[in-house]
């Protein structure tokens, strides 16, 4: 039986995954303030119970990468509603989901950006920069000298980071950016899900039938709850499997562009990784870089509900 759809829902998503002991990791308390300044401000937050309602189900079972097929843990979908008057009445929403659509699937196959792109692509920035968690992350970035106090070149600074297209697959022309790979989602050979690691795009997919929740993820120990900003979770898109991502749920775009510019921005390293306290959850924060520009930005799930204390 097929799975119904209605509008509700907030997520997060991650590539790779894997338990970590939260007690013994060192919290960065930095990053934990700008991060918890930024998520108060986010008055776009989508509220569950209110303007979206996801449906847990059964926990996932273990796969290994690369695998097609996957035990079904969840009959329905994870989002059972959402209000979509709400997101497309807020206009970092509506035009985020009109970037949804301008990628190609596969890597390996080159990226024809046409003007209305980037004119998306700019509009799209336009309406976050006027937020006030972009202007207090940009406010942050020019008190730490990663970002100039102007604002056209701190666009043009975004643009290159997330909107720049690259090589991720040897063959062929530039085929991905930060951003498709981040909140779009990618495949690779045909054999393996990347990135798609944003809530809109999953419950998107969804509606459309082309994801499968298969369940969430979970330490026994830390069962999530319904109105939990960030989970992880196990789904199979266009005939492939994702054994567990991890994503925040209900938070706006601007929200996750913020934070995550921050992680690239303040760190040289090929791959960052911070533990940082938000709200009721413990999450390691994790951006690898592509040259000057985005390669993936997700957040693992550490503990819920304070478990952490």
């Amino acid at each position: 039986m097929r799975k119904g759809y209605d509008f509700g829902w907030i997520l997060v998503l991650s590539t790779l995954f894997s338990f970590s002991d939260a007690s013994s990791q060192t919290v960065n308390q930095e990053l934990s303030n700008i991060f918890t300044e930024l998520w108060k401000l986010d008055v776009n937050r989508l509220k569950p119970g209110t303007h979206y309602n996801i449906s847990l189900q059964g926990k996932a079972g273990y796969i290994p990468q690369g695998s097609t097929s996957a035990v079904d843990h969840a009959s329905s979908p994870l989002f059972s509603s959402v209000d979509e008057v709400k997101l497309n009445s807020i206009i970092t929403y509506a035009r985020f989901i009109k970037l949804l659509d301008n990628y190609e699937r596969s890597t390996g196959v080159a990226e024809r950006v046409t003007a209305e792109e980037v004119t998306e692509n700019n509009s799209f920035l336009d309406a976050i920069l006027e937020t006030a968690v972009m202007k207090r992350a940009h406010r942050y970035l020019i008190g730490t000298g990663k970002s100039r106090s102007d604002l056209r070149q701190f666009k043009s600074q975004l643009y290159y980071m997330w909107f720049r297209l690259y090589h991720r697959d040897r063959n062929g022309g530039e085929d991905s950016s930060g951003f498709e790979h981040v909140f779009v989602g990618e495949t690779k050979f045909g054999r393996e899900i990347m990135g798609l690691h944003n809530w809109v795009q999953f419950y998107l997919q969804e509606k459309q039938e082309l994801l499968d929740y298969k369940g969430y993820k979970a330490r026994d120990n830390d069962v999530p709850d319904e109105d939990d900003h960030v989970l992880n979770v196990q789904f199979s898109w266009h005939g492939l499997v994702k054994p567990v991502a991890s994503a925040f749920i209900g938070v706006s775009p601007e929200f996750e562009m913020a934070i995550f510019t921050i992680l690239f921005l303040t760190s040289t390293e090929k791959t960052t990784t911070a533990i940082v306290n938000l709200d009721e959850y413990q999450l390691e924060m994790v951006v690898h870089r592509h040259g000057r520009s985005i390669g993936t930005a997700y957040p693992k799930m550490l503990s819920s509900n304070n478990r952490h204390l």
